[in-house]
């Protein structure tokens, strides 16, 4: 059971990471509040597929096949950067012992849709732009789900929005943050969306706006959550979010100069 508290907000919460068992099994929140974001992303995807011009046989498939990709992704990414947290090979595939990185699950499902568009024969830009607000909803969701387990923070902090966990100090929410974040971002797509003049630009949009994001998000998480390329000073994800928004915006304009 953990304490978690908002001092100056008056807020507190005492949470258990395990929601509920069955027999002797547990199931724990994180599981539940990941399965609902990506439950209420595929929801509004299939909602809004149709008339632009993407089957919501498709969606399906892009988002039962970019899960499992996403999960292979991120465990991926994240053991590729932290061998020396395993012990042995077989470490490495007990994902519920923690241990995945966002930025390798997009990757993964970008991969993943794009071999299915190709092999499906469908305009792969114009899916990502279908499906990339659904994604934004999973990811404000799914950080709720390091609230409940009491990770990820960032570093002690005096602001109002100061989070304290089993009575220590107050420390940025990035759960909080983040998930704000890309609520924006969702609004921005939307609105963008209407007005795009090729295929593709939504998608590079969420790239280049969740990007900016994780590029100072990530500068603020306490040392202990940060992945770094160069140890104190820059983090992997850091650097891989300041190279994707230079290809983005690049990528962008590209698109739009070369859309026929």
């Amino acid at each position: 059971m953990n304490r978690i508290s908002f001092p100056k907000l008056g807020i507190t919460f005492n949470i258990s990471p395990t929601a509920f068992s069955i027999g002797s099994k547990d199931i724990y929140w994180y599981a539940l509040i990941i399965l609902s974001g990506f439950l209420l992303g595929l929801f509004f995807v299939c909602r809004t597929c149709d008339k632009r011009g993407v089957s919501r046989e498709t969606v399906w498939d892009v988002a039962l096949i970019g899960l499992v990709a996403g999960i292979l992704g991120a465990r991926i990414y994240y053991v590729l950067f932290a061998l020396d947290e395993f012990d042995t090979v077989a470490d490495m595939f007990k994902i519920w012992n923690g241990g995945l990185a966002i930025y390798g699950g997009i990757i993964g499902a970008v991969i993943s849709t794009f071999v299915y568009c190709r092999i499906k024969k469908q305009n792969v830009l114009k899916v990502f732009d279908v499906c990339v607000p659904g994604l934004l909803i999973g990811q404000a969701v799914g950080r709720f789900g390091n609230f409940v387990n009491a990770e990820v923070y960032g570093r002690a902090t005096d602001a109002f929005t100061g989070m304290s966990i089993n009575g220590a100090p107050p420390v940025h929410p990035l759960f909080l943050y983040e998930s704000l974040w890309n609520l924006a971002g969702l609004a921005v797509l939307l609105i963008f969306r209407r007005k795009k003049r090729a295929d593709g630009q939504v998608f590079f949009m969420y790239v280049f706006w969740y990007s900016l994001g994780r590029l100072f998000l990530e500068g603020m998480r306490d040392s202990r959550y940060i992945l770094y390329a160069i140890p104190g000073v820059l983090g992997i994800s850091q650097l891989v979010a300041a190279a994707a928004i230079v290809f983005s915006a690049l990528a962008s304009v590209y698109i739009v100069k070369h859309k026929k």
